[in-house]
């Protein structure tokens, strides 16, 4: 397995060093680069270097992390962003992922849930705080058992893996479109992809052959 290339914004030296170890202790080797603001990343990222993950925080001393959400979403669409941050509350997450992030991580996980967290984000699993769950913030692994190679197999995009594990989940169009912060016809496009791509003509016999293929709610 080839390394991982993992790029960490964030402007404390100690919460870079923690996030490093966590990269340390996954089950893959990880190569890692760091930047303490915007700025730096961006000129790591246009310098030629190539990562696979990017974690980052929202509050950086130069620019919003959702400003650099934005333009990381724009300009390099296809690397996936993260954040980490402290700033976990449900309207946070929500901005966060409309801006175009691809999980979120908070910062008041022990290490032990961290580096869980970033196992399953470079698994290709979707992150978010649970806001079901009581105190502490838990996390919410969104994919379902054998998403990984079902996305693979059916060529899907990441916006339309997360929208079909949603589908799963019962949720209604308009809820995914809460949950991901997106516009409710902006689901509907991920959805008839979703169907195209199973070769179905509705959601419900889309839900049976996933659900024959592992994936229940």
């Amino acid at each position: 397995m080839e390394p991982c290339r993992v790029l960490v914004i964030e402007d404390h030296a100690l919460v870079r060093e923690a996030l490093v170890r966590a990269l340390e202790q996954l089950d893959r080797t990880c190569e890692h680069a760091q930047a303490g603001c915007a700025a730096d990343a961006m000129a790591l990222i246009e310098s030629g270097h190539e990562f696979d993950l990017i974690l980052t925080d929202l509050m950086l001393p130069d620019m919003s992390g959702f400003s650099l959400l934005s333009i990381l979403a724009h300009r390099f669409p296809a690397v996936p962003v993260v954040v980490v941050s402290a700033l976990a509350d449900e309207a946070s997450v929500k901005r966060a992922l409309k801006a175009g992030a691809a999980g979120f991580i908070s910062k008041t996980l022990s290490s032990g849930e961290l580096v869980a967290a970033i196992r399953a984000v470079l698994r290709g699993q979707m992150v978010t705080p649970d806001f079901d769950a009581p105190a502490p913030v838990m996390q919410r692994v969104v994919r379902r058992r054998g998403i990984d190679s079902l996305s693979e197999q059916y060529g899907l995009t990441a916006a339309q893996t997360r929208v079909m594990e949603l589908m799963v989940e019962g949720r209604t169009n308009r809820e995914i479109a809460d949950l991901l912060g997106l516009a409710e016809g902006t689901i509907k496009v991920h959805c008839s992809a979703i169907l195209r791509a199973l070769g179905v003509p509705n959601r419900a016999q889309a839900l049976v052959v996933l659900a024959r293929q592992g994936l229940r709610a």
